[in-house]
């Protein structure tokens, strides 16, 4: 499986996000300047995680966006399915009548590992990694 741009920009938003979990909407502009994203292109990140339920958006001066659910309760799995679509390594493998058995049985074992490492994983998990990295000055911003 391989995470595309869309998936890893999406991510570092949520991750921005949980940052300012319970202090109320943070800019689009604001959260491209800290992850490093091209703004148009968050916007159209934000606009499919505001669709799959993960943020709400707020429009006007005092508007933009956050978290609709604690960081904690936001898993990577699902996160990278609402951006990038199935988990599975290969798009037939839920095709019926996949020819290979043993070739069936590996792609299915790594996309139920896959599944299971990143259900392990929350939003918040990935936020309170980055204040620590940040804190230990593995992490450089202007």
């Amino acid at each position: 499986m391989r995470i595309s741009t869309k998936g890893d920009y999406g991510v570092r938003a949520l991750i921005e996000l949980a940052h300012h979990y319970g202090e109320g909407p943070i800019q689009s502009a604001e959260i491209a300047a800290r992850q490093r994203i091209p703004e148009p292109y968050l916007d159209q990140l934000l606009t499919t995680l505001r669709k799959a339920g993960f943020i709400r958006s707020v429009r006007g001066p005092q508007g933009g966006h956050a978290l609709l659910l604690r960081p904690e309760e936001v898993r990577l799995s699902d996160v990278i399915r609402a951006l990038e679509g199935s988990l599975s390594p290969v798009s037939h493998l839920h095709d019926e009548g996949y020819q290979c058995r043993a070739a069936h049985e590996v792609w299915h074992d790594v996309e139920e590992a896959t599944q299971q490492i990143l259900d392990g994983v929350t939003i918040g998990a990935l936020a309170a990694r980055e204040r620590e990295y940040d804190r230990a000055g593995a992490r450089y911003v202007i």
